[in-house]
C-alpha cells in the first residue's frame, strides 16, 4: 500500500487546480476524504452538500453533519423527494442512474451559483462492482478524484486514519433503496420500515449489515462471525419481537451470510 499522507498531498494538489469545490457528501469514509482534502486544499471555497431523500435514514443525516463538524467545512443539505419519479420507485436494475441524475441535478445546480466544480467519493474500487449510478457522472462533468488518482478503498482508510476522521473505520452503507428486489415498487412506509429495523441491529451492537425488504418478509444478513450471536436465544427474541413490531410476518437469517450488493445476484450476468 502507498504511502498515506503521500495520497493524500496528491489530493491536496489535485484540488489546488480548481477555483472551488462543491462535494457530494454522503457522510461515509471516501466522501468524507474528498470533502476534507478540499476544504484543506481551498478552505472556505470548498464545501459539503448532502441530498436528503427518501432513501437516506436519519441517523445517516447526523453522521454526516457529525463528520462534516469535525473535518471543519461547511454542510448543507438538500431536501429531495425521489419517489415522486417513476424511474426510480418502480425499482428497475438502472434505478440508481436515475437517482445519480436527480441528486447531482440538485448539486449541479448549488455549484452553478458558486461557481464552482462538483466531486464526488467514487473510488477506484468501486468500477469493479455493478454499479449503473457510475454512468451517469462522467455525463453530468461530475468529478471523482479519488477514482482519477487511483485510490482503492483501503488506502481511503489509511487517509481517513491519518486525518483522525471519525468514520475511518466505518462498514459501507449503500441507500435504503438497495434493500428492496428490483421491481418491487418502493414507498415510503416500507423504506422507513427497513431504516427502523437496521438501526435496532445496530443499537445491539451489529455493525455490518443488512435488512432486505420481501414484502411481509425480512431477510436479515449478517457477516458469518455475527450468526451466532444474533441466535442467542434472547438476541433472537429480541430481534424477532422487534421486526414483527415494525409490520414483518416472518424474520429470516440468511445463512449465505453478508455481502454488498446481493439483490444484483439475480440479474443476468
Amino acid at each position: 500500500m502507498r504511502n498515506s499522507g503521500l495520497r493524500l498531498d496528491n489530493l491536496l494538489d489535485y484540488f489546488r487546480n480548481f477555483k472551488g469545490a462543491v462535494v457530494a457528501f454522503s457522510g461515509g469514509v471516501d466522501s468524507s476524504v474528498v470533502a476534507a482534502a478540499a476544504h484543506k486544499a481551498l478552505g472556505d471555497k470548498a464545501i459539503a452538500v448532502t441530498v436528503a431523500s427518501e432513501f437516506v435514514p436519519a441517523s445517516e443525516l447526523r453522521q454526516a453533519a457529525s463528520v462534516a463538524r469535525v473535518i471543519g467545512i461547511r454542510h448543507d443539505v438538500l431536501r429531495l423527494s425521489v419517489l415522486e419519479d417513476e424511474n426510480i420507485a418502480s425499482n428497475p436494475p438502472e434505478r440508481c442512474y436515475h437517482c445519480k441524475r436527480g441528486d447531482f441535478g440538485a448539486i449541479l445546480e448549488v455549484a452553478k451559483q458558486r461557481g464552482s466544480d462538483v466531486f464526488d467519493g467514487t473510488n477506484a474500487d468501486d468500477a469493479k462492482t455493478r454499479r449503473p449510478g457510475l454512468k451517469a457522472l462522467p455525463e453530468m462533468g461530475i468529478r471523482s478524484p479519488l477514482r482519477e488518482l487511483n485510490i482503492g478503498k483501503d488506502e481511503v482508510r489509511e487517509i481517513a486514519r491519518g486525518l483522525k476522521l471519525p468514520n475511518s473505520e466505518r462498514p459501507s452503507s449503500p441507500c435504503l433503496a438497495s434493500r428492496f428486489p428490483y421491481g418491487m415498487k418502493i414507498v415510503k412506509d416500507d423504506l422507513e420500515r427497513v431504516g427502523q429495523a437496521e438501526e435496532f441491529l445496530r443499537s445491539l451492537g451489529f455493525s455490518e449489515l443488512r435488512v432486505r425488504h420481501h414484502g411481509t418478509l425480512a431477510r436479515i444478513e449478517l457477516p458469518a462471525g455475527d450468526m451466532p450471536l444474533i441466535m442467542a436465544p434472547e438476541q433472537r427474541e429480541k430481534v424477532v419481537a422487534k421486526l414483527l413490531s415494525l409490520g414483518y410476518n416472518y424474520v429470516a437469517l440468511d445463512l449465505t451470510g453478508f455481502r454488498s450488493g446481493s439483490m444484483d445476484e439475480v440479474l443476468p450476468s
